[in-house]
């Protein structure tokens, strides 16, 4: 590892991140051809469009839970108890509160990690009433597609912030370093998360 720079993610915590943006990315794509109906002409094919839209969501739950299942468990709960914790100093961050000192996760990044996870089984458990309601009536019910698209938009404003903060604003677009190559400046490090201990 380079002078300088200390590990902040695993190789697995890094794939987790990038199968799940990979996979909602190819589902916004094909969630907007079918929900605009100006995509929806230009494409064509709606069906095909459909099948593509519920498979791939399908395989990025799976993906996402074989990672998990097969990948470093250890390392993976640990995650999840990081960013399932909050102390006090979370709260005074949440609130603009300073000082507030952070570990390897802010507040903002826990509260998007606990949203994104809610988010991924909502749009599962209403992806699949969606594709069963289309086969059979029992299955069709009246606020699905509210809550499918209502969470569309909440995601991408979520998303919207997430990738301003990652690319744009300089204070803590450093971090994206630390989620392609796994490792951030220890400076940085320092300065926005004092309570983190690299090993």
């Amino acid at each position: 590892m380079k002078a300088g720079y200390v590990r902040r993610f695993s190789p697995v915590e890094r794939l987790l991140h990038w199968v799940n943006a990979l996979g909602f990315f190819f589902l916004l794509a094909t969630g907007l051809i079918l929900y605009l109906p100006s995509l929806a002409v230009l494409v064509g094919r709606r069906p095909l469009i459909q099948d593509l839209h519920f498979w791939s969501g399908i395989a990025w739950v799976s993906i996402l839970a074989a990672i998990v299942v097969l990948g470093d468990r250890r390392g993976i709960a640990r995650l999840a108890r990081e960013v399932d914790r909050f102390d006090r100093d979370d709260f005074r961050w949440l609130l603009g509160r300073r000082p507030a000192p952070q570990g390897r996760f802010n507040a903002g990044q826990k509260l998007n990690a606990a949203l994104t996870a809610a988010f991924t089984v909502l749009f599962l458990v209403s992806g699949l009433l969606l594709w069963f309601g289309e086969r059979d009536t029992r299955f069709r019910f009246a606020s699905t597609v509210l809550l499918h698209d209502g969470l569309m938009y909440v995601a991408l404003v979520l998303l919207a912030g997430h990738l301003y903060l990652a690319v744009i604003h300089p204070a803590t677009r450093h971090a994206l370093r630390g989620i392609t190559v796994g490792t951030v400046d220890e400076e940085w490090a320092a300065r926005h998360h004092p309570k983190w201990r690299p090993e």
